[in-house]
């Protein structure tokens, strides 16, 4: 942050999606991909603030005691979540959280390996596929041009299958069909229908702390020292970053999109990086104290210059996301709501970074979903080190 800057810009923001100034950014027909998370790192006690509980009561259907109780029960999941994969080996089917229980679910394909699993914490069931064989026909999927009427696909450990999402008013195309039977070919399939397809966020300049670069606006998504991360749709390497008060903020080190939708911006002398992730009054500013990976399941919130705060659940992972521009890989769809302007903000579990929102459908009134880029695949690519407090 600038340090002339009000008390408001004391901490980073997390913006979430781009906005055109004076005229929507171009290509907004599909959807918009999502940062991830930093290397994953010891995950601190979940923040339980009350403006986080009501951010949760209000989006999720929970009571304040609700809330403090998932949020424990999802960082008890997440932590046994690696050691159970380990302990299933080869027989590993994929894991996700269940609400109804509280505890994590780990899918096997052979018996012998439930006890050892059990034993760990996670409940266990029994599937017919691998997450490595499943992880493979996502893959033949990858390397396959799609159609319009195609909006992404992944691997779903609750079905054992990958899921392929239509538009539904184009599921009989002849072009979606022969997509569909492809996909069989190389795996288990699950078609799924969706009502649009998803879009990249761009939208009219608003208030609060946004970033811009040429005629488009978006949001911060996490500090890293010597800048920021956000999304790669939002700008070019080589390219100006103004902050939010118009001044020059730095420059676009480092840029992609589509196959990716993450960006590293370097700030210039005047500006400051803080672990913080803005609360929009909603909820108190959060701090950032690692990134350690939520699962399939958990609850999420994010942050964004246009519709600031609000919470879901992480409903897939490792998505692919065909976007007009092109596919994204590796992305975690929500069912967080966002609007235009809020591209390359900032997903949280807790006090840990998951990712910077890159794009979805539907808005903040009516609902809709979001995908982000996972924030530790970008601190990999570029070698950053994720700013915790």
């Amino acid at each position: 942050m600038k340090h002339t800057a009000p008390l408001r810009a004391a901490a980073v923001a997390a913006l979430l999606l781009t906005v055109g100034l004076g005229a929507t950014h171009a290509g907004v027909a599909s959807a918009v991909p999502l940062a991830e998370p930093a290397a994953a790192s010891s995950a601190a006690a979940p923040s339980a603030s009350a403006g986080l509980l009501d951010a949760m009561r209000r989006d999720l259907g929970l009571t304040a005691s609700q809330a403090e109780e998932r949020l424990s029960a999802e960082k008890a999941a997440a932590a046994v979540e690696k050691t159970a994969r380990q302990a299933a080996g080869s027989a590993y089917g994929g894991s996700w959280y269940e609400p109804a229980t509280g505890r994590l679910v780990v899918a096997v394909t052979d018996r012998a390996e439930e006890f050892e699993v059990r034993a760990l914490g996670a409940d266990t069931r029994l599937v017919r596929h691998s997450a490595a064989a499943l992880d493979r026909a996502k893959a033949s999927l990858d390397t396959l041009r799609a159609p319009t009427g195609v909006a992404g696909w992944h691997v779903d450990p609750r079905t054992n299958s990958v899921v392929v999402t239509v538009i539904g008013s184009e599921r009989e195309a002849p072009a979606v069909r022969a997509f569909l039977d492809r996909a069989r070919a190389d795996g288990p399939v699950t078609v799924a229908e969706t009502a649009q397809a998803p879009r990249t966020y761009a939208a009219g300049t608003v208030g609060g702390d946004p970033y811009y670069t040429g005629n488009v606006r978006c949001s911060i998504g996490f500090s890293v020292y010597g800048g920021f991360v956000t999304a790669g749709h939002c700008g070019q390497a080589g390219a100006a970053v103004r902050g939010w008060d118009g001044s020059a903020m730095g420059t676009f080190h480092g840029s992609s999109f589509p196959g990716n939708d993450y960006a590293y911006v370097g700030i210039h002398s005047g500006w400051w990086t803080v672990p913080v992730v803005l609360g929009w009054g909603a909820v108190p500013d959060q701090l950032v104290r690692g990134s350690a990976e939520a699962p399939v399941g958990a609850s999420i919130c994010r942050s964004g210059s246009t519709t600031r705060w609000h919470c879901g659940t992480v409903l897939a992972k490792n998505e692919t996301v065909n976007y007009s521009q092109g596919s994204v890989y590796q992305m975690t769809k929500t069912s967080v709501c966002a609007e235009g302007g809020d591209s390359g903000g900032s997903f949280l579990s807790g006090d840990q970074a998951q990712g910077v929102t890159s794009g979805g459908w539907g808005n903040c009134s009516s609902g809709g979903q979001t995908w982000f880029q996972p924030i530790n695949e970008i601190l990999g690519r570029y070698g950053l080190t994720l700013h915790t407090a």
